[in-house]
Formats: C-alpha cells, structure tokens, sequence
C-alpha cells in the first residue's frame, strides 16, 4: 500500500505523516524528510509481541519467512473462509505461505467497517501443510471489533506469522514467490514493508 496523509489507520492509531524538516535552502545540499506513524500502517507484519506480551519482537524474527514461495487463493465474496476454501490449493510442498485475496477492501483510504475473517480451524491445518505465514488483504485476520483476538493467537500456537494489508486486486491465483521484509525495529510489535511478487 502507498503510504500517504489519506492511508486508512487503525481508528484511533497514529496516522502517517510525512514532512521535510530540512529543505535544500535550509542545508545547502539535500532535502531530509521525517515520518510518524503506526507500525501497523498499511501494509505490515505482525510480530507476535503485538498480541502476546512474552512474543517475539521485530528484530527477533527470522527473515527466512518473509523471502518465500508462496500461493494466492482466491476467496472473494466470502464472509467466513473455510478450510475447504483453501487446502485443496495446497498441492506444492514447497509453498510455505498463503496470500488470502478477498478483493474485499477495496478503498484503501476508508477504514473499513467490518471484514471477512477465517475460520479458527484454519491454522492448525495449515500448519499440517507446513504453512510459515499468512497474509490477508485485509487490516487484520480478526474482526474489527475482536479484542481477545482468537486468529492471532492460535496461528500464533501453530507457528504461523502474520503479514496484513497486501494488495492482490491486479493478482492471479498461482504461486509466487514473495519478499516482505520487514525494517530492524528493535522492540517494536510490528513494521511496515514493502511487499512483492515474483513470478517464479
């Protein structure tokens, strides 16, 4: 996601903003600019330290799960997504994420109200699949208004990690490979990337 002033936050986060706080009149030479916003601004991975006080933080993760073969699965037009849904996709033992595409949010500058959400038998079979990330195109893998948020936690107890807010409207099913490297945040619950596809 292009992150600017109009890219939806978390209602209540901290926005982005970006500003110069030194022009080139100012230093003589370069511009230099400043950012300020949430760690879960558009597209960004989850560190289990966001959901579990004793979970690792950014620059504990392992960066091997974030370069990776990966499969998009299309489950648009639906509220619940099911195991069926998905495992009969599975069919490549090197695929070690999944990319859910709902084509559900698609105004990327409007929070959205509500959001399709996946079963709580999911991760477990995924896990059996040898799945090491999720990623939805979505603001999170639980319901807006989930505090004990049950899909964070029991992909966390499957070792699964999560990657929120990709963009898959212009992508086909298949299987890619992805890179979402997340920045060196010491301590931090979370950090945005920039995510691609490659075709393989």
């Amino acid at each position: 996601m292009t992150l600017s002033a109009d890219t939806a936050s978390w209602p209540g986060d901290t926005p982005f903003h970006y500003e110069i706080s030194w022009s080139m009149e100012e230093s003589g030479s370069v511009n230099v600019g400043k950012i300020e916003t949430s760690t879960h601004i558009g597209t960004h991975i989850d560190a289990p330290y966001h959901y579990d006080a004793g979970g690792k933080k950014v620059e504990e993760l392992s960066l091997e799960r974030y370069v990776s073969r990966a499969i998009v699965i299309d489950c648009s037009n639906k509220e619940k997504i099911e195991v069926e849904d998905i495992l009969p996709s599975l069919k490549t033992p090197a695929v070690q994420t999944v990319l859910l595409k709902t084509d559900y949010w698609r105004d990327r500058n409007t929070f959205p109200e509500s959001i399709p959400t996946m079963d709580e038998k999911v991760p477990k079979e995924l896990k059996k699949k040898g799945i090491k990330l999720i990623g939805v195109d979505l603001p999170s893998v639980d319901s807006i208004d989930s505090k004990d948020l049950p899909i964070h936690r029991t992909l966390l107890e499957n070792d699964i990690w999560i990657l929120e807010g990709i963009v898959l409207k212009d992508i086909a099913e298949g299987e890619y490979e992805l890179i979402a490297l997340p920045l060196k945040l010491k301590d931090a619950d979370g950090s945005p990337v920039r995510a691609i596809l490659r075709e393989i």
